[in-house]
Formats: structure tokens, sequence, C-alpha cells
């Protein structure tokens, strides 16, 4: 292991050897999800990295890290179209011969900023049938469509939750919701999936990344006072956590929450 700079502080960097295995990390063109990409093709993994097929910074992420000398396809479709996930999952798998390891990251909050709890208003019905779809249905879409791979090799899934899962503010009422759902669908995938593959999640307070920077100064701000280590996570901080529930044979049906000690 060795240390480096994130956030400011100096934390230990992690590592294991995935000579030869094949990865899936889907909204991985940015933020954790390309933390996520980034950190197991280091360590030898062959990755497809999922986005949108309008989403250019998936090409460019993927050029990257072969210019960089790890390995790495693109997969783009759309995890909250049924059809389209179904069919890039199974590309994905057919051109890296298997799949070893899901990482099921690709959300979204639909809104740019946060909206109130109180605002019920703005949450309308195509907003929450958004969110669902995408943060809810989509990891489960992901799951059916590599289930029969992942079992071939003993596989191991790790969903993006959130601590709105417990409860605590997200960017909305319909984003937290989608949220705990998927922390339950971990926990009873982990049952349903079992011995074969096993099912974790990390749960990620307020992260430094694409979708926070147009959140309000001031209410980042009172995060960070509010965190224990007094300041935000960083995607290298998520991607790291997953590499471990990846790796740790004894851990299933389990959800990590990495918040910077940030009190809920």
């Amino acid at each position: 292991m060795s240390s480096q700079m994130i956030g400011g502080a100096d934390v230990w960097d992690i590592r294991a050897d995935l000579t030869g295995r094949r990865v899936l990390v889907t909204g991985g063109a940015s933020g954790i999800g390309k933390a996520a990409a980034r950190l197991f093709a280091e360590c030898g993994a062959i990755v497809a990295v999922n986005h949108l097929e309008t989403d250019s910074r998936g090409a460019e992420t993927v050029g990257e890290f072969n210019e960089a000398g790890y390995q790495a396809i693109t997969a783009p479709g759309d995890v909250s179209n049924a059809e389209d996930c179904d069919a890039m999952v199974k590309k994905a798998i057919a051109a890296l011969g298997g799949l070893d390891i899901l990482i099921n990251n690709a959300g979204t909050p639909v809104s740019i900023e946060p909206i109130p709890f109180d605002e019920i208003d703005a949450m309308t019905e195509d907003f929450w049938e958004k969110i669902l779809s995408t943060n809810l249905l989509g990891p489960f879409r992901c799951v059916k469509a590599a289930a029969p791979a992942l079992r071939d090799g003993g596989g191991a899934i790790v969903n993006t939750a959130s601590i709105a899962s417990f409860g605590g503010i997200g960017s909305s009422i319909a984003y937290a919701a989608s949220k705990a759902g998927l922390m339950n669908i971990t926990r009873n995938l982990s049952k349903g999936l079992a011995p074969d593959i096993r099912v974790n999640a990390v749960a990620p307070g307020l992260v430094n990344s694409p979708w926070t920077q147009a959140w309000p100064e001031e209410r980042k701000a009172r995060s960070i006072a509010n965190s224990g280590l007094a300041r935000m996570v960083e995607p290298e901080d998520i991607a790291r956590t997953m590499l471990f529930l990846a790796v740790n044979t004894a851990m299933t049906g389990q959800t990590v929450v990495v918040d910077c000690g940030r009190q809920v």
C-alpha cells in the first residue's frame, strides 16, 4: 500500500490483484463511477465503462484509461430503459468474455439543485418515474441481465446507495426513497443470489463530484462542518470501498457508510 493526498488528507491507497477479472461499471464516465473504473483497471481488471450514448465523456474516459496502459472498453446504454439496459449488459459481457464484478453506480437526482422536502409539488409523476427507473429499477435490471455470467465465476455486485437511504437529507424525497429501496434490494438480493454471488452496497455522504458542483455553497459548508473529518467525500474514497466490498469474500448483504463522519 502507499499513501496519497485525497481532499487535503493523507490516506492509505488500497490495491488488489484483479488481473484477468472482468468488471462492468455503470455510470462510469465521471465522478464515483470513473474513480471506481480507474481503480479496478489499475488493479489489472479489464473494465467496461457504461455511459449514456450521448455522453462524450464515456469514450474520453476509456481513451484516457487505454492511453495510460489499462484495459477498458465502452458500454453505452441507458439503465433507465429496460430493453437498452438488458442489451448493454449482455453486449458488455460478450465483449469482456464474461463478468466477475458488477458496479451498479448509474443514478440521477434529476434536478440540478436539491429540492426541499416540503416542496412536494416540485416532485411530479415524471420526476418520480425518472428517479425510480434509473436509481432503483436500473440496478435490478443490470443484476438480472448479469446474474448468469456472475454465477459462473462466483462474482460480486456493489451498488451505490446513499446516506439518504437512512433518512438523512438527500437531494429530494424521491431520491432518498430510491436509495432506501436500493439498500433493501441489496439485502434481499444477497439472500436470493447466495451462495454464488455476493451483493453489497456503499452509502456515500456528500461527494465532491459533478453532481454536487451546482449545490449551494452554504449547504455544502454546513455538511462539511457536521462531518467529523471536516471535508467532503472524494470519489476515490468510494472507489476504494467498492474495491474492498468486491474482493472481501466474507461480506454480503451489507451497506457501508462512507461520509467522513457526517452526522445524518
